[in-house]
């Protein structure tokens, strides 16, 4: 399962972080409500855990826009605040659950557990031609064979996946192909297509590249 924490409080993130890690989630960090809706809108994710104050956007800011775009995914609210008022805040603006600070890790893993028997989050999966991607496990194959890719090569394909057949710009990748803060050069991006280009065309999937412009996820062709 793959598990989006948004949490700016370095030790409580970083906790969070191997504690869901050991559970075998695949966790992605972010640290500001702006990160965490840019994330959002990347990648899919099979659970939030969102803390409500968060800089640049609230939690909640962050939770009602999810909302707006009539997503289901489920959401942990995690808040220093544990008065009435505030948590029914946080479960009218679309929480699942509701989580006061300080917590244990054992009941917020017993939180998450709960969360996704009761969401049915199960593994998803995107195919393009011979090419199959698990978006939870972050795990691709090609033609039945498992592909070694970096951390920065499958976000690179996630991001393609999600948007083959259209064009993508170096300055899209430069928002998006990171871990949602890290900086990245256009020379950066050229060698990541070369790298994941090499992998993916013996299999007969294509990366285009349209000069002056970005690059595309091509229409697959027989190996």
């Amino acid at each position: 399962m793959r598990i989006l924490v948004a949490e700016d409080d370095a030790h409580v993130g970083e906790s969070l972080l191997t504690s869901l890690r050991q559970s075998g989630h695949a966790v992605d960090r972010v640290a500001t409500g702006a990160e965490a809706e840019r994330a959002l809108k990347a990648s899919a994710f099979d659970l939030l855990i969102l803390d409500i104050g968060l800089p640049v956007r609230s939690g909640l800011d962050v939770l009602r826009d999810l909302r707006a775009r009539d997503s289901k995914l489920p959401v942990l609210l995690l808040t220093a605040r544990d008065s009435v008022g505030d948590r029914v805040k946080g479960l009218d603006a679309g929480a699942d659950d509701y989580l006061a600070k300080p917590f244990e890790l054992a009941e917020l893993q017993a939180r998450v557990r709960a969360l996704t028997r009761r969401g049915g989050a199960a593994p998803l999966m995107m195919a393009h031609g011979p090419l199959c991607y698990d978006l939870s496990g972050r795990v691709a194959w090609l033609h039945g064979v498992p592909l070694e890719l970096s951390g920065r090569e499958v976000n690179l394909l996630e991001i393609l996946l999600q948007r083959a057949g259209r064009m993508v710009s170096k300055e899209q990748l430069i928002d998006l192909l990171c871990e949602w803060g890290d900086e990245v050069s256009a020379n950066a991006i050229e060698v990541y297509v070369h790298r994941l280009r090499k992998k993916l065309e013996p299999g007969g999937v294509h990366i285009a590249t349209i000069r002056g412009i970005g690059y595309t996820l091509a229409k697959p062709t027989p190996s």
